[in-house]
């Protein structure tokens, strides 16, 4: 479902999260948390991150 006021396609934030978290030196829950705002990520995409792009040692 798209959010209302977006200009990106479905998915497309969270795809330009990934690849903004790929170039990143450090994957914690502080970085995470940035790439959901600076991609207006909503908390189901933010979870999705925080579960499979996390650093093991940070769980």
């Amino acid at each position: 479902m798209k959010k209302a006021g977006s200009f990106l396609p479905e998915g497309e934030g969270l795809r330009r999260a990934v690849a903004w978290l790929a170039e990143q030196p450090t994957r914690d829950s502080q970085t995470i948390e940035e790439a959901s705002r600076r991609f207006n990520l909503s908390p189901l995409d933010e979870q999705f991150l925080l579960d499979h792009f996390r650093s093991p040692k940070q769980m």
